[in-house]
Order: structure tokens, then C-alpha cells, then sequence
């Protein structure tokens, strides 16, 4: 009997339970079996540091604190050579037994690691060690006693966690150093406290060496909330030094190599659940031609990588036109070389922090092993062109500081890099980043894509990769004339199908970012959700090009020959994707989706409850099997054998329960009680149970019973073995699943671009049909025709509050190039200067517009002077805003660009607003020769362009054209607002109208009415100096007073 006892006893450091579990840091709730077991006590509870105490802590070198009680990891086979992961978070039946073994086991004070107390809530039950080690405890928080301050550099902790910590805080001075302690991680020394600063948690203190360190943590898994505060909000870089243990024979105490695995920067995130699935997270890298200061016509080399798809882009520049490329593109991390960091003043450096970049540095010459781009070829790459690949010097020195920064900070994870696609100017259109500011493209008031910017207003895609790719195509419309007609033709297609469209898009909704989950597995990350995640996509992409098929021989058979050249270009499209036949049954037959909904590696959210869980899956070690068992011989024998046992189990429970006459008897395990019998109602059940030779008790309590058994011990034994051997058959199926897609990356990328294209001309379909768009022309001529034309985003503002919006007509031709806009304030202008730009902007991303009729000569260039505020921090004022956006667009308009501009000119004297607004027409006209749309107050620059009765210009004017807006107004006394566009010039602004609207007093709108009147009469314009105005403020105050009652 005692030899069986001991060998339960020794079982159950293998034994998984369903019932006995600790929370870290929350109460116990239905998803809490997915929390670590780590300690009983919480950092929350740990006695804070009194300000005293903390002042004379943060006074010294490194500080010394009472000791942090934490379970220890143990490590009984080399299997634990690998770094604990987020599924070693699990525990209870679903944990295995190398992963409860590393909760279970407590570290000891030796000279390899630091002090641990054993779980232990009585003391008389715990080892003398334990006990002097809890006394110890005990009296260090009772006392505290700072370190000295004479000498740092010898007080310094010398266990193995500290120098291991002090050695990587030595190697990364610039980052938040987390280190991996159990299911912790953890921050020491100084900089604890910033770290609980930031993160609002308990900043406390551990004794080292007679030493009391400054020290924080959380538990592993809470690490991507954290990260999420450090590195997104606050734009903190932090290393994370992970813990591998050493192998070591059964029954001698573990020890552990830590080492940083990764950097994590804003840049470099792959597959952090923060991560915004509808935005592109670029690294970007610039380097200079020569000089570390480059002059504004210098040359530069961009290069911008998104780490989560693979994306990669090069492009050449100048500092002049830095500022545009790095608002549309916005990344969120800028790499410079190092020499640039010391230089003063740096152009470039300035435009990368102006707009709130986090701005990094790196040397490629201290860097001896620069990652060289892998030979596969880039998907998006057009192999027909022999210069899409071509990088000018400037070009390849960015990629190499790119590559170089990537590997010094994801190391460990650093992804094998294609060629890089290089973005040619004349292929896009340009949108200056005022223009995309002040159209609000992508980003308003309301965060990106959100209410109120074009983006948001035209999104219609399904999927968040189209969405990125409809951002792009926003952002950088085509100047391609083929490119738009096979774009539009594409959408004519879907608009004249809508069942068809519907049909495609309901598809598309289930496929997820395929380019994001085969990066997660070039990095070799994922789990065996992506895996199906793969299988579902292409088993989408055959569906469609099935679909496509069908629907084409419908038409042809119907004799519909009409629409010949959209299903020939739809073809073209359709036509690059790659049929793989072979990787989706592989992954067909090999998942299981009955079981599929937990994955290889947990998150926060990611828990089971143990109500969850069925019999079976209580005895599934390390994950919920996903595998088919059918994958291969070995794993369908293992599940074979492990039904039999179920049976088995099943059936002594059920011998037992009818011999003992124990109805609440169980057969369980338990890290503590290891493979037992439990006894829910003792009192009642457990009598015959104890009398018997065949039970030994373990423990005991008022209302239940725990007893060994030798039969289920052994059972149970067999089970859990056989549970594990599933386990790891599993997990190398899944790895060979893994590099089977691996094997297809290209053909998988090549796919997914080309849905996202499918999938964007699908919303611009929808889109068409919503908001009752149409097509329009796209030519090489330089005419802008637009017949009742509609502001997007205001429309659909308008429509929610039940109004209407009034459409208006522009007409830009070589014979009418500029037009002169006048009218009062409220009366549309500004709205009517955005609704063209954005017209065209959609035109040439590949959509119908909001327009009856459409005729758009493309656009090389588009620019918008609309809307200003002050810049205090740049030192600039309103004025100064509008002055240096409008001499942007004076030097670099083109004859094909497309300008917009209103109110240029104010925040200045009438007389000096009026000419610079003369001379800005006057440059437009005669020097940039380019369609422009002027709005202005200055009615007075009609008569200096020499307005005829025709509204036309005279002279050399002859191309300028004057339209106008009216305010109506009734014989009651009320006006109303025409926003209709009509030839002609409105001198009336009708200022006082606005004021009203917005409220101001009726005393004050009484004396601005007076003071119209009166310099509107013949007695006081002529007279329009100090000495005639003067007169003018004293009339006014004698006849209306001081305070007028109305």
C-alpha cells in the first residue's frame, strides 16, 4: 500500500484538475482557467513604499526592497529548453504536465537565483527552509534599510536575475527592459518606477543582497494590454528578455538563460491584437544622398515596410517634397541614420518630428551581419517592367538601414524580405499634405476613417486588406489612363450586376487578412486557426473564379455583347489568381472544425471555463485538439487508444459509483492530490469507500473526500500519457502545415492582392449604387466638366438630418481655365471647391462620382488652399499658414494640375489681402497655367480682371470665368441661402446674416447694421480716411448710444 501510495504521489506533479486553481490578479469567474498559478498574493497587495523611502531608493545606484513571493518553474525534461509561451498560461485539465510542473515547483536562494517562498498557507506543513525563509520575509518589510550611495558600482546585486538584468539594461539603455520571471514579467532598478507610472501599478521593492531593488510586474498574461500602453501610447521601445530553462535531471533544482528576444518599437509590430487591422503600420527609413544636412533640393531615399504583411516600397525624393511623401504614406516609426542625430540644424529630422513621428537612429556600420533581401520575387512587382526593380543609391542605402534596424530589433523574429516595390512618381497622382489635411482624405477630426473624411464616407469593402488597399488608392490616385478605364469598367461590371455583386461580397466576407497570417508564419508565429484561416481563402478564390466563369457564359449565351470589355478586364484580373488545389485539401483534410475555437497560443481574452469544457476535453493536454486524427497513422492509433481508455475511465467510475453506492464519486487529478477518487458528499457516500482496502485517504474536509487509487492511478496514468503523445503529435502537424504554406507565400500574396482589387471595385460598385453615382470619362485632355456635381461626405451628412443636397456644375476648359468665385459667406463656396477636388480624386481611384455627368482630363497634381489655423509651436499665425500653403502652390502647380483656393488674402488689411489675391490669380494664370477654382471676399479683384457683361474676362483675362452664390430673401424679413452656382459676381457678403445665424446679440448687430448703411452711402465712402472714420464711430455712438435697447 505505501509503495502505491508514492507512486500516486509521485504522478500527480504530472496530473492536470478541473477543480483546484488560483487567480493572479482577478477573482475567479467562468474564464478565469486560463490564468496563471503562479502566487497567491498580489502586486496590489504588496506594502507600497512609503515617499521617504522611495526618495532614498531613487537617490541610490540600484535600490534594495523586501522580497516579491512568487511560484517557481521547475524543469524535468529538456522539452523546457523553449521560452515559456502565453499556453503555458493554461492550467486545470487542459495544462500538461511539463507546463504544471514549471508552475508548481519554487525556486530556492542559491547562488544561480534569487530567493523564492513556497506556496504554502500553513506554515507547520512547510519545510524549515520555508519557514525561515517566511520569517526572513517577514522582518525585511518590517525594517527598512537604504542601500548606500559611495560606491555603485561595487553595491550591486550579484545573483544571477540581477546581472543578467544589469547586463541587458547595459545592452539596451534606450528601452524598457521587461524580464520574463515565471508568469511574470518584470522591471527592476530605476526604471520600475517609470514603468508603474505608466502602466498605474504597484511599484514596490525585492531585497538583493542585502539590497532593497525598486521593482514592478504583471502577469504574462496581461503583457499585450501593457504593451499596447508603452509602445502605441506612449512610443516607448521595450525588450523583452524571455527565460529558457536548462536541462536538468528529474529531481535537481531548474535554472534558467535569459535573453532579450525582441525589441518591440511602433514600427516593428506583427500580430500585437492592437494592432489596427484597417490601417497599415509602416517602418520607414531615409536616407540621404551625401550630406547628413541636406539642402531642400537635395536628394533622398525612402524605403517602408509594414512587418505585419510584408509590404515593402522604396521611393526617391527630395527634402522639398519630403513632407508630402511622409504624411500620405504615415508610418508610424522613422529610422535615420545615426549622423543625422547630432547635426543641427537637420531639415529632415525636423519634418519627421513635426508631424509627431517617433524618430529612431541607426548606424548600418556597426551592424555586421545586414540582412540581404531574400530572391523571392515580390507579388505586387510587374516582372514585364526591367526597371520596377531598379534602386537608385540613395534607395538602397535606405533599405539597408531598414533591414539593419529590423534585425537589431526583432532578432529572433526578423522576417525574410522580398524585393522591395519601387513607387514611380508619374504613376500617381500627387496630393500635397495640406491637400490631404484639409480635404480630410483620410484623417478628420473624428481619428482616420472615421465620420466626415472621404474614406470613411466611400467604404464599402468587406474585408480589412481591401481597406488598407482603398486608403492607398485615396491617398495616391492613378494617373494611369488604362489603369482607371480597367478600374471603372471592372465597377461598371458589378454596378450593372447587382445580385452578382451581392453574391461575391457575401463570399468575401469570410476571408480574413490572408497577408497578415502568412507574414505570422514567415515569422514563425500563428496558430492552427490561421492555418484554416488559409484553407477558407482559397477555397473563396476558387469559388470565385468559378462564379466568374458561370456568369460570363450566361451573358454570352444571352447575347449581351455590350459589355465585352468589362468582362475582359475583370478576366485579366481574375486570371493572376493561382489555383491550389493541393495546400486547401491538405488543410482540409488535416483541421477538424468541430473542434476548432482555441488555438495553440492564449491571449487575455482567449480563456475557457472549465463549464466549457466536455469529459473529453478535460483530459486534453496543452490545447483543445484541432488535428483531424485522421492526418496521419500514428495520430489516429493515439486518438484510438485514448477513446478506449475514455471508455475505461468511464466505466470503472461507474463500477465504482455502484459498488460503494457513491453517486457523487468522481475519478479526477489535481497538482495537489494528484490521480484520486473524489467523494463530493462525504458524509453520505464516503463510508463504504474508506472501510475498504482498495482506497488509501488523501485529504479531507467537512463535505468532501479525496482517495488514491491504484486501478484509476494507473488508468489515469495511461490516459494522460496517451493525452500528451496527442499533444505532440499535433503540434508537429501543425508545423508541417505551417511550412506548406510557407512553401506557397508568393502565390498566396499574389491571390490576396488580387482580391483586395476585387474587393475595392465591389465597394465602389455598392457605393455607385447607395449614392446613386455614375461613371465618369477619364481623357489626357486638360477639361474638367462636371454636371451637378455633389459633395460625398456633406450629402450623406445632409441626408441623416433629412435635407437635401443642392448639386452644382463646373466647367473647366482651355477657353475657361480659372474660375473667379464671389458670394456670401455660408453660400456653399468652400463646399463647392472640395466637392471638385474630391470628384476628381475618386475619377482617377478607379470610382463613379457623385455627379449627373462626368468629364475629367486627369490630374497630375491636385492642390487645395482651404481652411487655416495658426501654428504657435512652429511660431507661424494664421496668415502666415495660408501664406506659405499658397507659395507651395505657386512653385510647383503644372499645366495638368488641379488647384483650389479660397479666401486667399484675409487676416491681412483689405488693401494688402486684395493684392496679393490679384497676385496669385495673376500667377496662376499666367505662370502655372493650370484649372484652378479662386474664392474670394474681395469683389474688387473682379474689376482688376476686368469682368465683362458676360462674365468673362477682358484682355489677356480673357480665360478667367466669375461665378457666383446669393442669398434670397422674402418680403417678411427672412432670407435663405441659394447655394446654386450662377455666372455673375455678388459684391454682397452679407457678413451680418452669418452673425445673426451664430447668435450675436441684437445690440450688436444693430450697430453693425448702422455702420454698413452709412459706408455704403455716397456721403461717407469717398471720405474713407482716419479723419472721416473717427466721425463715423462718434455718429454711430450719439445716435444709437452707448447701449441701444431693442
Amino acid at each position: 500500500m505505501l509503495s502505491s501510495t508514492r507512486h500516486a504521489l509521485n504522478h500527480r506533479h504530472i496530473l492536470p484538475t478541473s477543480l483546484h486553481y488560483r487567480s493572479y490578479s482577478k477573482p475567479t469567474t467562468a474564464s478565469a482557467v486560463s490564468k496563471p498559478t503562479v502566487t497567491k498574493k498580489k502586486y496590489s497587495e504588496l506594502p507600497a513604499l512609503h515617499p521617504r523611502e522611495y526618495a532614498l531608493i531613487s537617490n541610490t545606484h540600484h535600490a534594495r526592497h523586501p522580497h516579491i513571493p512568487e511560484s517557481g518553474i521547475s524543469n524535468s525534461s529538456s522539452t523546457l529548453s523553449q521560452p515559456l509561451s502565453q499556453s503555458d498560461l493554461r492550467v486545470g485539465p487542459i495544462a500538461s504536465s511539463t507546463q504544471r510542473a514549471r508552475r508548481r515547483h519554487v525556486r530556492r536562494n542559491d547562488d544561480s537565483e534569487d530567493t523564492n517562498i513556497p506556496e504554502s498557507t500553513d506554515p507547520s506543513n512547510s519545510t524549515p527552509h520555508a519557514r525561515n525563509a517566511a520569517a526572513r520575509q517577514k522582518r525585511s518589510r518590517k525594517a527598512f534599510s537604504p542601500a548606500p550611495t559611495d560606491s555603485p558600482t561595487t553595491n550591486q546585486p550579484r545573483n544571477q536575475l540581477a546581472t543578467e538584468i544589469l547586463e541587458n539594461l547595459s545592452k539596451f539603455p534606450h528601452c524598457i527592459l521587461l524580464t520574463r520571471v515565471g508568469q511574470f514579467y518584470e522591471s527592476y532598478f530605476g526604471q520600475a518606477a517609470e514603468v508603474s507610472s505608466l502602466l498605474n501599478i504597484k511599484l514596490t521593492s525585492r531585497k538583493w543582497d542585502k539590497q532593497s531593488v525598486l521593482m514592478c510586474g504583471f502577469p504574462v498574461i496581461q503583457l499585450q494590454r501593457h504593451l499596447k500602453t508603452l509602445v502605441q501610447q506612449n512610443h516607448r521601445f521595450v525588450a523583452l528578455c524571455e527565460e529558457f530553462a536548462r536541462p536538468v535531471p528529474p529531481g535537481i533544482k531548474p535554472s534558467y538563460d535569459r535573453r532579450v528576444v525582441r525589441i518591440v518599437t511602433p514600427g516593428t509590430l506583427i500580430d500585437e491584437p492592437f494592432l489596427n487591422h484597417h490601417e497599415n503600420n509602416y517602418l520607414m527609413a531615409i536616407s540621404p544622398a551625401a550630406s547628413p544636412s541636406p539642402t531642400e533640393h537635395d536628394d533622398l531615399g525612402l524605403a517602408w515596410l509594414d512587418v505585419s504583411t510584408g509590404e515593402f516600397f522604396t521611393k526617391s525624393t527630395t527634402v522639398e517634397c519630403l513632407y508630402d511623401d511622409i504624411v500620405r504614406i504615415h508610418p508610424r516609426e522613422v529610422v535615420l541614420p545615426r549622423k543625422m542625430e547630432s547635426v543641427d540644424p537637420c531639415p529632415v529630422r525636423a519634418i519627421a518630428r513635426g508631424e509627431g513621428f517617433v524618430v529612431s537612429y541607426f548606424d548600418t556600420a556597426s551592424s555586421t551581419h545586414l540582412q540581404s533581401l531574400s530572391h523571392v520575387p515580390d507579388a505586387s512587382v510587374d516582372v514585364r517592367d526591367p526597371t520596377a526593380t531598379i534602386l537608385s543609391s540613395q534607395e538602397s542605402s535606405a533599405v539597408s538601414i531598414l533591414t539593419g534596424y529590423l534585425q537589431s530589433n526583432l532578432l529572433e523574429y526578423t522576417p525574410s524580405l522580398s524585393a522591395p516595390r519601387k513607387e514611380a512618381d508619374k504613376a500617381r497622382m500627387e496630393i500635397d499634405a495640406h491637400t490631404l489635411k484639409s480635404l480630410e482624405i483620410r484623417d478628420g477630426v473624428h481619428g482616420s476613417g472615421g465620420i466626415g473624411t472621404l474614406l470613411g464616407c466611400v467604404k464599402r469593402t468587406v474585408t480589412s486588406s481591401g481597406t488598407r488597399l482603398l486608403s492607398r488608392w485615396l491617398c495616391s490616385p492613378s494617373t494611369s489612363l488604362s489603369e482607371i478605364n480597367t478600374r471603372q469598367s471592372i465597377v461598371a461590371l458589378f454596378h450593372a450586376l447587382p445580385h452578382f455583386r451581392r453574391d461575391l461580397r457575401d463570399r468575401l466576407r469570410g476571408v480574413d487578412d490572408v497577408a497578415r497570417v502568412v507574414q505570422k508564419f514567415l515569422l514563425g508565429r500563428g496558430n492552427t486557426d490561421d492555418v484554416l484561416t488559409i484553407g477558407t481563402a482559397i477555397s473563396v478564390w476558387s469559388f470565385v473564379k468559378s462564379r466568374l466563369s458561370l456568369e460570363r457564359k450566361l451573358h454570352s449565351k444571352e447575347g449581351d455583347h455590350d459589355s465585352e470589355r468589362e468582362w475582359a478586364c475583370i478576366h485579366a484580373l481574375i486570371s493572376q489568381i493561382e489555383d491550389l488545389p493541393g495546400l486547401e485539401r491538405k488543410i482540409q483534410a488535416s483541421m477538424d472544425p468541430t473542434r476548432l475555437g482555441s488555438s495553440l497560443e492564449s491571449t487575455e481574452e482567449d480563456t475557457i471555463s472549465p463549464q466549457e469544457l466536455s469529459a473529453e476535453d478535460k483530459w486534453q493536454l496543452g490545447h483543445r485538439w484541432t488535428i483531424n486524427p485522421e492526418f496521419s497513422e500514428e495520430l489516429s492509433a493515439l486518438h484510438t487508444k485514448f477513446q478506449r481508455l475514455m471508455r475505461r475511465r468511464e466505466d470503472l467510475e461507474s463500477d465504482l459509483q455502484r459498488h460503494y453506492v457513491a453517486p457523487s464519486l468522481t475519478l479526477r487529478s489535481s497538482p495537489l492530490q494528484g490521480l484520486h477518487v473524489h467523494i463530493a458528499k462525504s458524509k453520505r457516500d464516503a463510508a463504504r469507500a474508506k472501510a475498504s482496502t482498495a482506497f488509501t485517504v488523501i485529504s479531507e474536509s467537512n463535505s468532501t473526500c479525496c482517495l488514491f487509487h491504484q486501478g484509476w492511478t494507473q488508468l489515469g496514468s495511461e490516459l494522460l500519457e496517451t493525452s500528451q503523445s496527442i499533444a505532440s503529435a499535433e503540434k508537429a502537424a501543425f508545423e508541417a502545415l505551417r511550412n506548406e504554406v510557407k512553401m506557397h507565400e508568393v502565390q498566396l500574396r499574389r491571390n490576396a492582392q488580387v482580391i483586395d482589387e476585387l474587393d475595392v471595385a465591389l465597394g465602389f460598385a455598392s457605393l455607385a449604387a447607395d449614392m446613386h453615382f455614375t461613371r465618369p470619362q477619364i481623357s489626357d485632355s486638360r477639361s474638367f466638366h462636371v454636371v451637378n456635381g455633389r459633395h460625398p461626405t456633406v450629402e450623406v451628412g445632409l441626408l441623416s438630418s433629412g435635407r437635401a443636397f443642392t448639386p452644382n456644375t463646373v466647367s473647366l476648359c482651355p477657353d475657361s481655365q480659372l474660375h473667379v468665385i464671389t458670394g456670401p459667406n455660408m453660400a456653399g463656396k468652400s463646399t463647392l471647391l472640395r466637392q471638385t477636388a474630391l470628384i476628381a480624386i475618386l475619377a482617377q481611384s478607379g470610382s463613379f462620382v457623385p455627379a449627373d455627368h462626368a468629364e475629367v482630363g486627369i490630374v497630375d497634381r491636385l492642390f487645395s488652399r482651404v481652411g487655416a489655423k495658426d501654428d504657435l509651436f512652429r511660431d507661424r499665425s494664421t496668415f502666415m499658414v495660408e501664406m506659405l500653403e499658397t507659395a507651395d502652390i505657386l512653385r510647383k502647380a503644372t499645366p495638368n494640375s488641379l488647384v483650389i483656393m479660397d479666401e486667399v488674402g484675409r487676416g491681412t488689411s483689405v488693401r494688402d489681402g486684395l493684392a496679393i489675391a490679384f497676385a496669385v490669380v495673376h500667377h496662376l494664370y499666367f505662370k502655372n497655367d493650370c484649372r484652378a477654382l479662386f474664392a474670394t471676399h474681395f469683389h474688387e479683384l473682379t474689376d482688376m480682371l476686368g469682368c465683362t457683361l458676360d462674365y468673362r474676362g477682358a484682355g489677356v483675362f480673357r480665360k478667367v470665368g466669375f461665378f457666383c452664390t446669393d442669398v434670397e430673401e422674402t418680403e417678411l424679413g427672412t432670407f435663405a441661402y441659394s447655394h446654386r452656382l450662377r455666372p455673375g459676381v455678388n459684391k454682397e457678403s452679407h457678413g451680418l446674416k452669418v452673425a445673426q445665424l451664430a447668435g450675436m446679440p441684437p445690440s450688436a448687430v444693430a450697430v453693425a447694421s448702422e455702420a454698413i448703411s452709412r459706408l455704403k452711402s455716397d456721403v461717407w465712402i469717398p471720405s474713407f480716411d482716419g479723419r472721416a472714420l473717427k466721425a463715423l464711430g462718434d455718429s454711430l455712438t450719439s445716435d444709437v448710444g452707448p447701449f441701444p435697447e431693442l
